[in-house]
């Protein structure tokens, strides 16, 4: 679905038009903008994760555009990888080792910092959550995050719109209903993402569940081989 199927979802749904001052495209417009911005922020959903690169330089403060604060996770530059600290670890770090080249950075708001003595060079490669951008208001063939395979996020996004136009009509009771049922929509595609993601394992170099090292007879063996594992 699109912005324009919404749209006509919705009107279909409470059988309004917009011939009337009452319920105008401006309303809609709005509306839909509104709803599409809280259910894309309402997780960190897989589909709004993204990728930037660009030269780095040694500038400590960075500003990507289009990002959400806070929300980078993992960083490279020139192919190698960065450790994050909390914002409060990394000022005392910047406090205590005013000199040191550890590869590390943080973020704070929507600024990343990195260790401008940081012993690396080439591409800087960072891993975050992206703020959807908002609708173009003439612009009926846009799509949501959600059009690709997650149609309960475009459901949500209608029910939040019939909410607001139940408060237009004075029915606040039926628009608190309404958010629930978004809500509750959202919280089902959440779910069924953390029920597909259950397979995800930890690299055994890293000290994942299905590689363990046996201290007493030497080599590693398999968690899944285990007799008393249950």
């Amino acid at each position: 679905m699109n912005k324009g199927d919404i749209i006509t979802e919705v009107l279909v749904r409470t059988g309004k038009n917009t011939a009337s001052g009452w319920l105008s495209d401006t309303f809609l417009n709005d509306w839909v903008s509104q709803s599409h911005q809280w259910a894309a922020g309402f997780k960190k959903w897989p589909f709004t994760e993204g990728r930037i690169s660009t030269t780095y330089s040694t500038t400590e403060e960075w500003d990507f555009e289009g990002y959400k604060a806070d929300s980078f996770r993992f960083m490279q530059i020139g192919g190698k990888r960065l450790r994050k600290l909390n914002f409060a670890d990394y000022q005392i770090f910047k406090e205590e080792s005013p000199s040191a080249n550890d590869r590390v950075f943080s973020d704070f708001g929507g600024l990343v910092f990195i260790n401008p003595n940081i012993d690396l060079s080439g591409t800087l490669t960072a891993w975050g959550q992206y703020a959807p951008a908002k609708f173009d208001a003439t612009d009926l063939t846009e799509n949501t995050v959600f059009s690709e395979g997650n149609d309960e996020g475009n459901q949500a996004v209608i029910e939040e719109i019939i909410g607001f136009i139940f408060k237009r009509d004075g029915k606040k009771d039926d628009a608190l209903k309404q958010h629930q049922i978004a809500s509750a929509l959202l919280a089902e595609l959440w779910q069924r993402i953390q029920d597909e993601q259950y397979a995800y394992q930890t690299h055994s170099d890293r000290g994942g569940m299905f590689e363990r090292f046996d201290v007493l007879r030497g080599g590693a063996s398999d968690e899944i081989l285990r007799r008393d594992q249950f």
